[in-house]
């Protein structure tokens, strides 16, 4: 009888045994995870050998600076060595533009040397050429604004007074943000029927972090004196402003992203990354310079009292506004003019161009920026 009941005796007892195995291990493996958990963490020496003294190296921040911008340059290079001292940071090391190179073989060699941080100290023709090299990388930029429009800087609302500036570059965060690129001359396609990147990347090439411009902006550029820009400031392009009202219309075929192409009369046509112009002006309201877009604009007034509804619309910050004000926003465009017409890249004139290529490489530069 009891070899009947013998093989459930034994399952009987294999269960009970597994249930008690398990009451026992929930009750002992909380302890003695908790016991590992209370174990104090060796202090780091504990894992350095008793000869190795070696200390943190401090980090440390290259400046790429335009030298025509400052009078005392030596007193500017102590002023930002003070103030990385004083934020833990090492020694900065100098590197200064020159006509040849405008900044960004400076900030390539910084980069291969190991820094930490690149700063610009300069106007915006400064901070695009250094950004330049540091384009598509992890490298960190610093901007600390020393020109007349400083505008990447406003439209990033950052300080513009120099050890506000350097404050931020030193202890902020990193923002990724959009970078145009513009192409100057004919497509490849319409040249040879060679559409690859290798032969449209034969064209020149330009990055620009707020706005590129046709006609009468880079006009205005190219006309505004240099030493009033230094005795006044920005109202100094007003001043060349008013004189380039009356500028010569130009026709252009305008193709934006895959639409159909259109043709206008234009008196400037001005590719942004961002909207703000100097003097708190908007010129494109909706327009962030990490948005992955471009925003266009192309202005064809018919004389001086043809500017009034243009800058009215400046003025309110009206996105539409008058039919001889078009705004665009696209990825790529692509601009053909009926004849070589002056252009400049954030502020910069590098030319004339009948033809331009634009797109946008979003989030491809880093740029340090206000914590909060």
């Amino acid at each position: 009888m009891l070899k009947d009941y013998l093989p459930w005796i034994v399952a009987g007892v294999v269960v009970l045994a597994l249930v008690v195995g398990g009451v026992v291990f929930t009750r002992v493996a909380p302890e003695a995870t908790a016991t590992l958990r209370r174990r104090p963490r060796p202090p780091r020496d504990h894992f350095r050998s008793g000869d190795d003294d070696t200390p943190v190296p401090l980090k440390r921040a290259a400046v790429v600076v335009n030298p025509t911008k400052f009078t005392d340059l030596p007193s500017v290079r102590e002023r930002i060595t003070v103030a990385c001292h004083a934020q833990g940071w090492g020694d900065p090391v100098f590197y200064e533009t020159t006509p040849e190179d405008t900044g960004a073989g400076q900030a390539a060699l910084a980069v291969r040397e190991g820094v930490d941080l690149v700063c610009s100290l300069g106007g915006d023709g400064t901070v695009r050429n250094v950004a330049h090299a540091l384009v598509g990388t992890e490298m960190p930029l610093g901007i600390l604004p020393a020109g007349t429009g400083n505008l990447l800087a406003r439209n990033l609302d950052l300080p513009v007074a120099l050890e506000n500036a350097l404050e931020v570059a030193l202890t902020g965060r990193n923002r990724r943000i959009d970078v145009g690129e513009v192409l100057v001359g004919a497509a490849p396609e319409d040249a040879s029927g060679d559409d690859s990147d290798d032969a449209e990347d034969r064209r020149p090439l330009h990055h620009f972090l707020v706005m590129s411009g046709l006609g009468m902006d880079a006009e205005i550029m190219a006309a505004t004196n240099e030493n009033l820009k230094k005795k006044v400031g920005w109202p100094a392009y007003m001043v060349s402003g008013l004189k380039s009202l009356v500028s010569p219309e130009f026709r252009v075929r305008i193709k934006v992203d895959d639409d159909l192409e259109f043709r206008r009369r234009a008196r400037m046509v001005v590719i942004g990354n961002c909207g703000r112009l100097l003097g708190g002006l908007v010129l494109m309201p909706n327009a962030r310079v990490d948005d992955g877009r471009l925003d266009a604009v192309i202005a064809s007034p018919k004389g001086v009292v043809g500017w009034v509804p243009v800058a009215t619309r400046v003025a309110t910050r009206q996105r539409k506004g008058h039919p001889t004000l078009d705004h665009k926003v696209c990825q790529e465009i692509r601009v053909r003019a009926d004849r070589p017409i002056a252009l400049q890249v954030d502020g910069d004139v590098i030319g004339e161009a009948a033809e331009v290529f634009a797109r946008i490489r979003p989030a491809a530069l880093t740029v340090r920026v206000s914590q909060s």
